[in-house]
């Protein structure tokens, strides 16, 4: 039996796993890359297999980093069956057509370019049109159900917990005289997040494909994360800005309008206007009230008493390109709402063009911005940013809120593994960045004494008795500290620079720059003289 890793790997985007195991061919999601340049480039790449050869795709869930090749491997020659629970189905109708239309777009736009530049045009990656036949390849599959899909495959979803119709999906494979089971994780979820339920437990697994988007953090609990978006909004307010928020139209939009509306009621926050602002997630929020059955018992007993969390009188959605403008003119007093949740596409991108150059207002970052992103760079605190060719000043605060995050932090996916009643043999950590899983590897090998392996992209997985190993822990928690301890010694020059820099440029007398020159002398011969004996020493401990 073998699994390719054709994404997740070493990256929170792309998920792909394809498993072969005696005539069976499955692949688990079937994702897009997002984020940075060399990463959206894998897109573009002929699948490493014969998408004809294919049996069965298994959704986890609908968000585009899992499901956006689907309609491409499709139009490649897939002709199976694509499993996946009823409620990520009702997404993938609005959300796989919509990412067509973004292809067709983008497509679009750098064909201009190339057609002003005489250079040969490309192909969308996929059209709305391919993305609406892929639908009809689509099989609902419901929660706790198992399914047999050929004579040496079953499988069965549980709720991830993630978004509305997320799933773990367990998959039970006879090979010969064995029967082994894999769990691929899916994203999962946060415990006691409003609307949807918990996690579901699963009992046992001889291999665990895992998620460690948040290997290395904690989230805020519920409390302090209303405390602080309370406080955000109030001082916004004060000021006259806008709060702007880049959301994923799925969940997160849902998540954010729940906690407003407790504000709101609560008296926390002023009744100011708050704009949707987002075709795709006024489509969702649709959605959302379809599926009852997938909400928690405290969202059910909220509509039981006749309330709306996602439709109360300060909200508005904007569902027109003239809507939408017009919220561009807003000069402050509101908050707005508005996809992509990593400000990579659509219409955030209008709203942070006129709203990041004011420095009274506050961008609000609810969820996990990946390398190469807008979002992540405004994280990252850059000062100047470009939108659609502009340079933009960012003046505007910008904050970052982990705990609306609906992946699971590391404790969670700590206490989640720990709720296995037979561990497995092997665990694989996917989707997540590099440092995120060497962390999770490091505490899952020293708590449950499991190996704990990290694929690298399109690696090929012989999935034995034995497995592999990650590095030993300690090696991990070595090169941790070492990379803490390079920052911080980066942080220290910088600051110790700037400030001999200020001191300089206020005009010092010869004596003081004598001085200053002898200092720089002294502290270089002096750091060369630490580094050689360090060097020394470690020669001598390999002799």
């Amino acid at each position: 039996m073998k699994v390719t890793c054709l994404g997740g790997a070493k990256t929170v985007t792309g998920s792909s796993f394809l498993l072969e195991a005696n005539e069976d061919r499955v692949l688990v999601d079937c994702g897009m890359f997002q984020g940075r340049k060399e990463l959206r480039q894998r897109n573009l790449e002929p699948f490493p297999f014969n998408p004809g050869d294919i049996n069965y795709v298994l959704l986890t869930h609908a968000h585009i980093d899992h499901s956006g090749l689907i309609p491409l491997l499709v139009r490649e020659g897939f002709r199976g069956k694509i499993l996946t629970t009823p409620a990520t189905l009702d997404l993938a109708r609005i959300m796989l057509p919509d990412s067509g239309y973004i292809q067709e777009m983008e497509a679009e736009w750098s064909n201009r370019k190339a057609r002003r530049a005489g250079l040969p045009e490309s192909p969308p990656l996929y059209t709305v049109e391919e993305a609406r036949r892929a639908l009809e390849q689509f099989q609902e599959a419901e929660y706790d159900e198992m399914y047999t899909l050929t004579p040496h495959l079953a499988v069965r979803f549980s709720d991830a917990g993630h978004i509305l119709g997320s799933a773990i999906i367990e998959v039970f494979v006879t090979e010969g005289e064995e029967n082994i089971k894999l769990v691929f994780s899916g994203d999962l979820g946060k415990s006691n997040q409003p609307i949807i339920r918990d996690p579901a437990l699963v009992e046992e697994a001889d291999y665990l494909f895992m998620e460690a988007t948040y290997g290395a953090r904690l989230h805020d609990d519920d409390d302090t994360k209303l405390e602080e978006l309370a406080a955000l909004i109030n001082s916004t307010h004060k000021r006259g800005g806008n709060v702007v928020i880049p959301s994923f139209a799925v969940g997160r939009t849902q998540e954010i309008l729940y906690y407003l509306n407790k504000l709101v009621q609560e008296d926390r926050i002023p009744a100011m206007p708050i704009y949707i602002d987002s075709p795709l997630a006024i489509s969702a929020t649709e959605i959302f009230g379809r599926h009852p059955k997938n909400y928690d018992l405290r969202m059910r007993q909220r509509l039981f008493n006749g309330e709306d969390p996602f439709n109360f009188p300060q909200v508005t959605f904007t569902p027109t390109t003239e809507e939408s403008r017009a919220l561009n003119e807003l000069k402050g007093g509101a908050i707005i709402i508005s996809a992509s949740g990593m400000a990579d596409a659509g219409r955030i991108k209008h709203h942070l063009k006129h709203n990041l150059w004011r420095p009274e207002s506050t961008i609000l970052l609810v969820g996990y911005q990946a390398e190469g992103t807008l979002g992540r760079r405004l994280a990252n605190g850059e000062k100047k940013v470009r939108i659609f060719g502009e340079e933009i000043s960012v003046q505007a605060r910008v904050v970052d809120l982990h705990g609306f995050s609906a992946h699971a932090d590391q404790g969670e996916l700590l206490r989640w593994l720990r709720k296995f009643k037979k561990l497995p043999q092997q665990v694989f950590l996917v989707h997540g960045e590099e440092e995120s899983m060497e962390v999770l590897a490091a505490l899952i090998e020293d708590t449950f004494n499991i190996p704990v392996y990290i694929p690298e992209y399109r690696e090929e997985l012989e999935l034995t008795a034995v497995g592999k190993v990650v590095r030993d822990a300690r090696e991990v928690a070595l090169r941790l500290k070492s990379r803490e301890i390079l920052t911080g010694w980066q942080e220290a020059a910088a600051a110790v620079t700037e400030s001999l820099e200020r001191l300089l440029c206020e005009g010092c007398r010869e004596a003081e720059l004598g001085e200053a020159e002898k200092m720089l002398q002294e502290l270089s011969s002096w750091l060369q003289e630490r580094l050689k004996d360090i060097r020394e020493r470690r020669e001598a401990a390999h002799e």
